[in-house]
């Protein structure tokens, strides 16, 4: 099948925008088209039916908290990445309140947790927003300082949406619980689970939020993992399902979906995420031979050993000079490959990215910038072929930017 573009006829796609959302895998659909034809049920319903979806939900919950250690009372169903945040973060917040209303969170983080931090400031909560260095690593001095008696709340994401950087999660949880044990750990997970390894309990997470459709799973289904015994405001009243904490019918097709993708991701998890790292360090390589192009954030990893420091093995940030942005994108779009100007979004709200500016960047690259984001179906040839269309794109474009041409 050709798609026609007006420019050319496409025959393959190059899909480089995973940060986004991912193909869902094949499993993953013959599970929910399973559910949903045959064993459709609602798992409140007291016969067998109802049994029957109820064990879907069951399994799903099972196959999580074995991948995270944790408990599968634990983990809660919601939406998505956006409700697992706002149900985390106001929550908590909400819940807390009698112990204070200090706030923490950081200057780089994703709009489904900086929106509900602006709500909360509005109802009378005071927010700290910590910065970041130039490669979008948390300040960790900057976090210590502003700990406080009266914080009760601290979230910070696991990797960042748009340049990838992994933040020190381990080292994060081990200084709020030494100030105060008390004070809760929130992590946005929504770009690093199923990329890096995440664990809740050694690194003191209390609170942990996952999307289903960046992991090859549907979208409009996600989870929240809550540690047992912190208090958590439930957002949504209703019947009472998954013991009070998220009431509504339970999605149990994309529940279902959402557990067959995680199965399938962590299936030999290490040896996908080695590959990922050894595709993305000879992309930036390339990338970075290229004239005026600039990688954001970390270039290549740190430690071969240490894989939670540097970026994350699937997102690429890079700036190209003198082309702006959203020329690049729709050029490379015409030749059939697929990458992001940043957070997809943001593309609701355009506006320069906070990220960008939190981590230093130039001003001629901050609407200069494009994502690439890879997955674990990448190959080497698909990279290679779009840095070939990069290697004739950007001079071209150039001369035309020169030529006075808009």
């Amino acid at each position: 099948m050709e798609i026609n573009l007006g420019h050319s006829a496409i025959t393959k796609e190059i899909y480089l925008d995973n940060a986004a959302t991912t193909r869902v895998y094949p499993s993953v659909c013959e599970k929910m088209v399973e559910v949903m034809s045959k064993n459709f049920g609602n798992p409140s319903s007291l016969h067998m039916k109802g049994f029957t979806a109820e064990q879907y939900v069951k399994e799903a919950k099972k196959t999580i908290a074995s991948v995270l250690k944790v408990d599968v009372k634990e983990i809660v169903f919601t939406s998505g990445g956006t409700e697992s945040n706002n149900m985390a973060i106001i929550g908590a917040a909400m819940a807390n309140k009698r112990r204070g209303n200090h706030l923490i969170t950081t200057s780089i983080e994703h709009a489904s947790v900086y929106n509900p931090f602006i709500w909360l400031e509005e109802q009378g909560f005071e927010v700290t927003y910590l910065p970041v260095d130039h490669r979008g690593v948390v300040s960790l001095d900057a976090l210590e300082k502003a700990l406080r008696d009266d914080t009760i709340l601290v979230s910070v994401m696991a990797v960042n949406n748009e340049i990838g950087t992994i933040q020190p999660l381990d080292e994060i949880g081990a200084m709020i619980k030494k100030k105060n044990p008390q004070i809760l750990f929130h992590v946005d997970a929504i770009q690093g689970f199923g990329k890096i390894e995440i664990y809740p309990t050694r690194w003191q997470i209390d609170l942990l939020s996952v999307s289903g459709h960046k992991l090859h799973g549907p979208k409009g289904v996600g989870f929240l993992y809550i540690k047992d015994k912190v208090k958590v405001r439930p957002l949504i009243l209703g019947g009472g399902q998954q013991k009070d904490m998220r009431s509504g019918t339970e999605n149990v097709p994309g529940i279902a979906g959402l557990g067959e993708a995680v199965r399938c991701v962590f299936e030999n998890f290490s040896e996908k995420q080695k590959r990922l790292y050894e595709l993305r360090d000879m992309f930036v390589s390339a990338l970075e031979e290229m004239e005026g192009v600039k990688i954001n954030g970390f270039a290549h990893r740190v430690s071969d050993i240490n894989l939670h420091q540097g970026p994350a093995p699937h997102v690429v940030s890079a700036s190209f000079e003198n082309i702006r942005a959203e020329v690049l994108l729709h050029a490379l779009e015409e030749r059939g490959i697929y990458v992001s100007s940043g957070s997809a979004c943001s593309s609701n709200h355009p506006a320069i990215s906070g990220t960008l500016q939190a981590i230093g960047t130039e001003k001629k690259y901050l609407d200069a910038t494009i994502r690439f984001s890879l997955c674990y179906d990448t190959t080497e040839e698909e990279l290679k072929e779009c840095l070939e269309v990069l290697g004739a794109l950007l001079p071209m474009l150039r001369r035309f930017i020169r030529g006075g041409k808009r």
